[in-house]
Formats: structure tokens, C-alpha cells, sequence
């Protein structure tokens, strides 16, 4: 039996819960709890409680109440409030506690946060998500190093996740992931750009045909509208984290 809690209760940690709610053990996991500070917002609390409520998690008011006792802690914040969310939490995490850090940030800021975290007597791990979370859910390829991600890896398998041992370094999984994210978003990026002021100049439907004729291999439509949804779901987001 283990407990676990989620800082932040966005798109990534509903993912993963509803993934280990569907697993056939999922009845190993004793606890689930959350903290996520948007609560604070009248305009989004409801929204926020109706998917703690979908999914059977306990929403908590305070990080405290979140984190106490429990023996895995993920981080899914955004990439600009990861070292906050770090400082917040270390203050009330169990000395056996594992701190999954799964946010997308420099290896600098998960440095930082290691170094805060690991002065508890709690053990950090830097996870690296390597694709979208859905439609795999808790089932998303992931990276982990650090001291402990061998151990960390075993925990996660156990939970039905798909996760990968990076090395031993802290930030090495997240190098991974933000340096490939300059290739992978930026093309995205790239795509928004060309498309959308092919559409302004009003010869978009010559310009797929050229892209499409130059690779053929590519579904150069399907692709367009794909990059350009995740662009304009996730821009802001994918803004801060390359920052």
C-alpha cells in the first residue's frame, strides 16, 4: 500500500490518476491527494473539484494537508512555479518520501530544487515526460535520473508507468527532455508561423502543396493542423518552459 500526493491538478496529474485508477491493483494505493493552487481562484475551484471528485482524489486547501504522510509526492505545475512548488512542499515531506519532480524546467532549476528538497531527508528524482500525456495516460514514456531514479523506476513500474533510468545525475533527464524540445516545439512553432501567415497572405493551399510535394512522406495537413492545435493549447505553457 502507498500513499500519493500530486502538486498541481492540471492536464499531466489528472492523466496519471486516471491511469492508476484503471489499473487492475489499483486498490495498492491507499491515498490519493492533491493540492493545487488555483483553488484560490473562485472562477476555477469548481472546475477543479468536480475532477478531484471524477477521480476520487482528495483535494486539499492547503499543501500541508496534501503532502503529510504520503509516500510519493509528483510535481505538475508549471515550468515557472516548479522551484516555488519545490520550497512550499519540502517544509512537510516524511523523511522516506520520494519527491518526483515532473516538470518541465531547466536542470538548473532542478538543481535548485534537489538541493532544497534532499535537505529534508526526502529523496528527489528528476522524471522528464517525454510525450504528450494523452491518450497514454499514466502509460507516457518517461526519463529519470538521480541518485535514487533506480529505485525510482522499480516504484514507478510498479505503479503501471513506463518509466526509463537516465543516469544518475540530477537534471540529466530533464537535458534530455528540453534540449529535444527545441527541435520538437520548435518545429511546431515554425509550422504555426508558416501556416498561419501563408493563411493571411492567402496562398496557404500552394504552400502545403509545395511542403507536401518537397516530403511527401509527410502528411503535411494532418501535421499543420496537429503542430498548430498544440501551439495554441499550449503555447503559453510551452513559452515558459523554453524560457
Amino acid at each position: 500500500m502507498t500513499t500519493i500526493a500530486t502538486i498541481g491538478f492540471g492536464e499531466a496529474a489528472q492523466a496519471f490518476v486516471a491511469g492508476w485508477r484503471s489499473e487492475a491493483d489499483a486498490s495498492r494505493i491507499e491515498r490519493l491527494s492533491t493540492f493545487d493552487i488555483k483553488i484560490e481562484d473562485p472562477a476555477l475551484r469548481v472546475s477543479i473539484v468536480d475532477n478531484a471528485d471524477r477521480l476520487s482524489v482528495h483535494l486539499c486547501d492547503q499543501v500541508r494537508q496534501a503532502v503529510e504522510g504520503a509516500d510519493a509526492v509528483f510535481s505538475l505545475v508549471t515550468a515557472d512555479r516548479a522551484l516555488e512548488a519545490a520550497e512550499a512542499t519540502s517544509k512537510f515531506l516524511a523523511a522516506n518520501a520520494v519527491y518526483f519532480d515532473c516538470n518541465s524546467c531547466s536542470p538548473a532549476t532542478k538543481q535548485k530544487s534537489a538541493s532544497i528538497v534532499e535537505g529534508t531527508g526526502a529523496s528527489y528524482v528528476d522524471v522528464a515526460v517525454m510525450a504528450p500525456v494523452y491518450p497514454a495516460r499514466h502509460r507516457t514514456p518517461l526519463l529519470v535520473s538521480g541518485p535514487k531514479a533506480e529505485e525510482a523506476v522499480s516504484f514507478l513500474t510498479r505503479l503501471g508507468m513506463k518509466a526509463s533510468y537516465a543516469g544518475a545525475d540530477i537534471g540529466r533527464a530533464s537535458s534530455i527532455k528540453m534540449l529535444r524540445s527545441v527541435m520538437v516545439k520548435g518545429i511546431e512553432a515554425l509550422t504555426a508561423e508558416c501556416f498561419l501567415a501563408a493563411r493571411r497572405a492567402r496562398v496557404d493551399t500552394d504552400v502545403i502543396a509545395s511542403l507536401q510535394a518537397s516530403e511527401p512522406q509527410v502528411d503535411w495537413t494532418g501535421r499543420g493542423a496537429y503542430n498548430l492545435e498544440r501551439m495554441m493549447v499550449h503555447g503559453k505553457r510551452r513559452a515558459a518552459e523554453m524560457r
